[in-house]
C-alpha cells in the first residue's frame, strides 16, 4: 500500500490551462486536474479507456461530435480509440483515468 499526497506532487502542464498531477499504477493512470475556465482541450483519440469525473465546476466533452455538459459528481466513460475534446465551462477540478498506463504523461511527470 502506498500513501500519496496530491500536494506533494508538483504539477505539469498538458495543455494551455490543464494543469495536471498524475499517479500511475502498474496498470493505470490518475491524472488530477485543476482547470482554468475557458481552457480547451483539442480533438483527440488514445488508445486508452478514459474514465471522467469532474471533482468541482462545469466542464463539457465533446465526444464524436456530441457535447455533454456535466458537473459536480458526474462521471462520463470514453472508449478507447473515440475522438474527442473538451471546454471548462468554470474553472473545474476534474479527475481522468486511464488504463492502460498512460506512458505519455508519465514521461511527463518524470521530467
Amino acid at each position: 500500500m502506498s500513501k500519496i499526497e496530491l500536494s506533494s506532487i508538483t504539477p505539469v502542464q498538458i495543455v494551455p490551462g490543464y494543469m495536471a498531477r498524475f499517479i500511475h499504477t502498474e496498470r493505470m493512470t490518475f491524472s488530477f486536474l485543476e482547470v482554468t475556465a475557458g481552457a480547451v482541450v483539442p480533438e483527440h483519440s488514445h488508445p486508452h479507456e478514459q474514465v471522467a469525473t469532474v471533482v468541482e465546476g462545469e466542464f463539457e466533452l465533446t465526444i464524436e461530435g456530441n457535447p455533454v455538459r456535466f458537473g459536480a459528481g458526474s462521471v462520463v466513460v470514453i472508449p478507447s480509440n473515440v475522438k474527442h475534446s473538451g471546454l471548462a465551462i468554470t474553472d473545474c477540478k476534474l479527475l481522468d483515468v486511464f488504463t492502460p498506463v498512460r506512458e505519455d504523461y508519465r514521461a511527463l511527470s518524470e521530467k
